[in-house]
This record gives C-alpha cells, structure tokens and sequence, in this order.
C-alpha cells in the first residue's frame, strides 16, 4: 500500500488519509508477530498461513454472526500492510488513528508492538514515529520491505468476563478493524482535544463558548500561540482573537466567548457553528475544528422534556452498528444511508446502545438534528473486579471526552439491564450501586452540562439524573393497551423519566388475518416489565413473545397503539422503541431468522418493513401515505367475509378505491385505532383485486396502490413444496418455495422450517440474517425466497423442511 498525502509546507500542516486498501487478514492467532512479517523461507508452501486480501473497515464476523448451524467466532485475527511513510514536517508525528476496533488490539510496527489498547468502542491513536525511525536503520527496511513500513495489527475479541461488555448482552461482540483507519502526518506540536463547553440561556439571548484544549506530547512542547476563530452556520467569522501560552500542561483555558442571540440548534433547525482553532510553532501550523451548537434542554421534574424553553416529546429509536454482510463494519455509505432512513421517519432522538459509537454517527445527529443518548459497554452480568472497572472507567471517560462537543448529545448512559446477574458467582447490589455511583459522579465531573441515565436497573434508579423502567406492554408482558396506564405508574415512581426500549419483533414478510388472537391467554394488570426468561420461545406464562405469531400485522397494531397513546400523555419526556434496524445476536438461535433480533422496522439490510410507514405517519409532516400490504400477496378468508383495509398516512382526508370503486373519503383522527382512522371494511373479490388511495394535506395530493389476491379456498396441513425461480437478473436467480397442502391449496399460515442448500456454480446469497437472505428460515404466509450468485454457471437449488419431501430446482 502507497498512501500519498501531499508534501511541501502548507499553511496548515496535518494530513490525513483512510487505510481502506491494501491489507491481508487472518482469521486465526499466529504463533508471533515474526510470522506476519518473515519473508517467505524455502521448503515452506507459499502463502501458508493462508491470508486472504480484505479492505477496512472490515469484521471478522461479517458472515459467521448469522450462521444457522454454528457459534460466531470468538478470537484473534491479524491484519497485516505495508506503507509507504514520508512525514512532510521535520520532527513531525506519524500517527494511526484508530475509530474503533475490537475488542483488544495490538498494533506493531515490523516487531516492534507499539501500542495495546483495550475496549472495542472508543477511538484511540498511536503514535509510531520512533518506531518507523527505528525500522528505517534496519536491512529489512530495504531489502525486503523495499522502503515501506510493514503495519501489522492483532485483534481479539475472545470471551473474557473481566471485560465489558458482558457475553451475556444481546448484540455480537464483534472483532476487527470495524471502523477507519487513518495515518495521519502532524507537525511537533498538535492538540489532542480541543473542548468547547457551550451554553445558552432558555431565552436564547445569549450563548456562551468556554474553549480548552489538551496538547500531545505537551512535555516536549514548552509555549505556543496560536488564532481561535468562531463561525457562525452560514460561513461567516463573527469572532476571531489570538492567544499565548507558557505552558500547555494538562487542560489549558483558551477562553470564554459569548455570542449574542445565536442560532439555536433543534430537531427542526439543527444550526451548527464553528470553532477552529490554531497552534503554531516552527515546525508548522495545526488546525482543528469542531461544530458545535447552542441549545438548553431540561427534564421537568416530574414533567416533560423541554428543548429552548418548549415542550418537546422526544420521538426515538434504538441503534447498533451492524449490518448485513459486514456485521460491525458499516461503511461512512452505509451509516448516512440509515441516519437519513431515521430522519425520513421522524426520529428526533436515539439512544446508541450499548457502546460509543462512531463519530459518523454523532456527527449525522448533530447535522440532521438527532438528540442523543449515549452509552457506556456496562451492559448486564454484574460486577467484575479492579480490571474490570478500571476498563469501565476508561470507556466512559473516553466517550464522554471524545464526543464533548457535540450538542446532538444531551444524555449519558451509565449502564444497560445492571440487574442482568451470571457472570461472577456473586451478584452484589449493593457493590453495583457503589460503582454505579462512582461512573455517576465521574460522568457530572467530565461533563457539567448534560445528565445521567441508565435503563432497567430498580435498584439504581436513584442514583442517575434520569430513569428508563422496563415497559414492553403487549410483548414481555400483558397486551399493549395497558401501556398508557403502566407507564404513567412508572412515570410517578421517580422524579426523572424516559421510555427506552418497547415494540416486539415482526418476521418480515409475515403477515396475519388475526394478529391479536394471542391475547386471549395473557394475563393482565401485573405490569408490563421484562423478566429473566421472558425472551425465550418457551416455557413460562402466555405472553405475545412466546405466543404471538411475530406477523408484521401485529407489531404495526402494536406501534400504531403506543403512538396514538403517547400524544395523550402530555407528562411524557419521551421514549425510544427497540430497534431501527434488525441485528444480530447470539441470544435468539431460535428466531424465524436464527441469531437475529427482529426487532427493527427495517431488515438487517436496510428494507423497510411495514412498520416504518406507522411511525412515519404519526411522527413526520411531509405528505405521506402507504396502504398496509405491500409485501402481502395474498389475503384469506371465506367468500363475501369483510377485510379491514389499512391506510398509515399523516394526510387530512385519504380516500379508498378497491377494484376502481370508491370506498368513501376518511379523515385522520389519530385517536381512532386503527390508523388513525384511516381504515376501511372492505368485501374482496376473489382473486385479483387492486386497492388504491388518494390522500390530500393542504394542496399536496399524494396516491398509494398495491394489489392483493384474495384465497378464498381452504387448505389442510402442508404436505408438499414447490420450488420455482422467480426472478434473473444483473447474475442473480431468484428462487421462491412455496408450501402447500394435499389438494394444491397453498397453505397461507404455514411458518414451517425451510433449509436451503445450492450445489454447483453458484454461490447462495446467505448469512445475511434476512427473511430472504438465510439459508434456514421460518416460512412467511406459507413461502420463502432467497437469491443464488449464478456465476454464468449451472446449479442446483435444494430445499429441506421437516416432515415434507425435499425438493430440487435446477439453474
């Protein structure tokens, strides 16, 4: 790998570049680090061990998360590249910039380890400018190397109960360089953080900017001077002024700036000013910049969320950073793609659970306008030893420093679900609440400005500024129509409150005429808090989780339900429901989808699932409208029985036509469940039918249609399936099984078991963890799809279910 940044003196002298290319990975420990660089001996095959090429970021998990029929890999790998170093600035720094990589690197340059770094979830950077000095006076410099620098980089998440997060947790504890790399070029002196304590009074008339900043290396760095420049959001320099230092130990005062009647940021104008600050010396100039933005918020006590003075209800959602085929390794692509997602929807808040995420992320919250609520890795199976909290204590120093600046961020989170025992053979609240309150007073000594929070621990909730219970009504625990009730008892129970985490999963693609009978055996009135043993597809009381068919029916029944709720509860600060975006986890082998959370309202591969038109239609004002089936071909019931059709729209009056024949015009009344009003009894024709909508907000007109069959025959139990190709296009086959009964009626509730397996040329399309992107899968509505990479080539499709006869397709 060549990586050229440019040289001469510019004015202002870091560079920086992403390390994406260039690399080798090996899935396995070596026996030493002189394995990744010796050069290749005689009698020895070549190429063994056998490294495969691979661009970052880049997870050793990407496919094996999802695996139906094995654990997910739990150990070291090694990357391995060569560079190309020419630092521009005479006693310049080299430096690797780690984003984030799990979860205990060692990094080396040719023999030499130069770093070591614990905790998959901060960024942290290496300084290697000794190091590559000393490689240079070697021979291998030359003769083997050919003048470049040989980077190699150890990665290892094993299992290891003195570290956070807990094995126990539901999400992959990933390994790899899962987020950039960069090299970058400093000159002699360069600031390590700069921080900016901005503040702003509920009026908005007057913002005030307290700047610092922390020096690299300050012991070899005796004075400096420097500019300071303040811009406001449209580029202009409202304030400018020079500084001089004498020292630069520890955390030095730049300081206190006020801006008069500034711009505030909101969900709904996040205005971003500019702070860049300059230091210069001989050997050059370094400049950083960080966005900021000015905002007062408040939780009332024993009241609502306030933002600049006025009542906002915070509308939020969940998020992991994992994806389909890459696991943790989501590209800069791939996050603005799902934040952009979220804004479509009408998220204001999130909550990043359960780590520090990466700074793509804070920076899209604080550019789309996203509150945040973020985490540190203490997430359940108790309280580990001095090793274990000295971790604890890094991450959540390191988080709340590195993501200071960014006023998207209003709360830090302690811990996840501290209640959660079984990684130590004790289990001591009473210790838990010690260190609970140590990270508590730690967080408010880091950071005066913004408050402190954990879900899901009772016996700490007094300890943080902020307190999120245990609600999954209509899911856990009891139907979802008690939620306003059991909220509202949890609500009075403290003096701050917020709602993170509710919902239940949906297999996507699935789809049910009767989605609530499973309420008919689930007890009510006992409160709706997740217990030990409630995620589990058996044993227990009745519960929807266990019970319940997991149709898309039924969770948009469920949101459209919170929803409508929520804008009657005007005490409420808000809520987050769990989670955006489905994701992987070793908790749920058992899923529809094995290992697969499937919580989201989208598929692991960013597929809208029906559910994100409900939140959408409740939460955002741009006109919209989406009759509930797109993904629903086919409807069931007895000739001349009356369907309820539903519309999710935030448009005034929405209209139905069904078969060309208008069903009346509606209007939108949020408190009439279903959908807002928005639902039709219709008489389907059997067969073909096309359903359409016109719905009109103010002048806009916005149209929806889709079309259904309607089966009308009744099936017996599946006894056969059918296997055809349904699409061929850009080199990928679409195959679909289908089951059916005895007399050929396609069996529409049908959920059992499908195995796919490929022989041939081709390559299946699995390990994706989606409904149509596993090789083992729960059927939806009686079928199943996945695709086969055809390769120009000849395959064979086969298709397993237990108790059917297996069936063949040939490509």
């Amino acid at each position: 790998m060549i990586i050229c940044l440019y040289g001469g003196r510019p004015a202002f002298a870091q560079q920086k570049a992403r390390l994406n290319t260039g690399w080798e990975f090996l899935k396995k420990d070596l026996g030493g680090i002189w394995e990744a660089v010796r050069a290749e001996e005689k009698g020895v095959p070549p190429g063994i061990p056998r490294w495969e090429q691979v661009t970052l970021p880049h997870c050793f998990n990407a496919r094996d998360a999802v695996d139906p029929d094995m654990n997910y890999y739990q150990g070291a790998g090694w990357y391995r590249t060569r560079l190309n170093i020419e630092n521009p600035y005479k006693d310049g720094h080299t430096l690797l910039h780690f984003e984030g990589a799990g979860q205990k690197t060692d990094v080396y340059v040719y023999t030499t380890r130069v770093a070591s770094h614990v905790g998959g979830y901060d960024e942290w950077i290496v300084d290697i400018t000794q190091a590559v000095n000393d490689f240079r006076k070697t021979e291998a410099f030359q003769q083997q190397f050919k003048g470049n620098i040989p980077i190699s980089i150890r990665c290892d998440n094993s299992r290891d109960l003195e570290s956070i997060p807990s094995r126990l947790s539901d999400f992959n504890v990933y390994g790899g360089i899962y987020r950039y790399l960069n090299l970058i070029y400093t000159p002699t002196t360069s600031f390590d953080k700069v921080f900016v304590k901005t503040e702003v009074d509920k009026e908005g008339k007057q913002g005030k900017l307290n700047i610092s900043v922390r020096f690299n290396d300050a012991a070899k760095v005796n004075s400096d001077e420097g500019v300071i420049k303040i811009i406001d959001p449209q580029g202009k320099v409202i304030q400018q002024s020079k500084y001089n230092l004498h020292t630069v130990a520890g955390d030095i005062p730049l300081g206190l700036f006020t801006v008069k009647k500034p711009q505030l940021w909101s969900p709904d104008n996040p205005a971003l000013y500019t702070v860049e600050v300059t230091a210069s010396e001989s050997g050059g100039a370094f400049k950083q910049t960080e966005k900021i933005g000015f905002r007062n918020f408040e939780f009332v006590d024993h009241g609502p969320f306030m933002l600049n003075g006025k009542r906002l209800l915070l509308k939020g959602t969940h998020r992991h950073e994992d994806q389909a085929g890459v696991a943790a390794a989501m590209t800069e692509g791939m996050i603005r793609q799902e934040m952009l997602l979220m804004k479509d929807m009408g998220v204001n808040f999130i909550r990043l659970g359960h780590y520090q995420q990466s700074r793509i992320v804070l920076n899209l919250c604080d550019s789309l306008g996203i509150l945040v609520w973020e985490e540190e890795p203490w997430c359940r199976g108790g309280l580990g030893g001095e090793v274990y909290k000295k971790q604890a204590r890094q991450m959540l120093t390191n988080m709340i420093e590195q993501h200071y600046n960014h006023p998207s961020i209003i709360l830090w989170g302690l811990g996840n679900e501290n209640d959660w025992e079984g990684d130590f053979s004790t289990f001591d609240k009473e210790k838990i609440r010690a260190f609970m309150s140590e990270q508590n007073d730690r967080a408010h000594r880091l950071d005066s400005t913004r408050k402190t929070t954990i879900r899901r621990c009772d016996f700490c909730k007094d300890i943080v500024d902020v307190y999120s219970p245990s609600i999954w009504a209509g899911w856990y625990r009891g139907t979802y129509n008690e939620y306003k009730q059991t909220t509202l008892e949890e609500f009075n129970k403290v003096k701050h409150f917020f709602h993170a985490e509710w919902g239940g999963d949906s297999h996507a693609l699935r789809h049910s005429e009767d989605p609530d009978k499973a309420f008919v055996n689930i007890k009510t009135g006992n409160g709706a808090d997740e217990r030990a043993g409630d995620a589990l597809l058996s044993g227990g009381d009745a519960r929807v989780s266990k019970d319940g068919d997991w149709s898309e029916t039924y969770i948009c029944n469920l949101f459209d339900w919170h929803l409508k709720e929520q804008e009657m509860m005007p005490w409420l600060t808000g809520s987050a429901f769990w989670i955006f975006k489905d994701f992987s986890t070793p908790s749920r082998p058992d899923n529809p989808i094995p290992y697969v959370n499937q919580k989201g309202v989208l598929e692991r591969d960013m597929t809208r699932k029906e559910s994100y038109y409900v939140f959408q239609s409740y939460w955002t004002t741009t006109p919209m409208a989406h009759i509930y089936g797109h993904t629903w071909p086919v409807r069931w019931g007895e000739p001349g029985e009356q369907k309820i059709v539903k519309v999710y729209s935030n448009c005034e009056t929405v209209e139905l036509f069904l078969n060309g024949k208008s069903c009346g015009v509606k209007k939108r009344n949020s408190q009439d469940f279903p959908a807002a009003g928005l639902h039709w009894v219709v008489t389907f024709n059997k067969g073909p039918n096309s359903i359409r909508v016109v719905a009109q907000k103010g002048k806009a007109i916005i149209t929806d249609e889709i079309n259904q069959v309607y089966q009308t025959d009744k099936w017996d139990r599946p006894a056969k399936m059918i296997l055809e190709k349904i699409a061929d296009e850009n080199g990928f086959a679409t195959v679909q099984v289908k089951i059916f009964d005895k007399n050929n009626v396609q069996c529409l509730d049908a959920a059992n078991w499908i195995s796919f397996s490929l022989s041939g040329d081709g390559v299946l399309q699995d390990d994706l963890g989606t409904s149509g992107g596993s090789r083992k899968v729960q059927a939806y509505n009686g079928r199943a799809t996945i695709k086969v990479q055809t390769n120009n080539g000849k395959s064979v499709v086969g298709v397993q279910s237990p108790g059917l006869q297996t069936v063949f397709l040939n490509l």
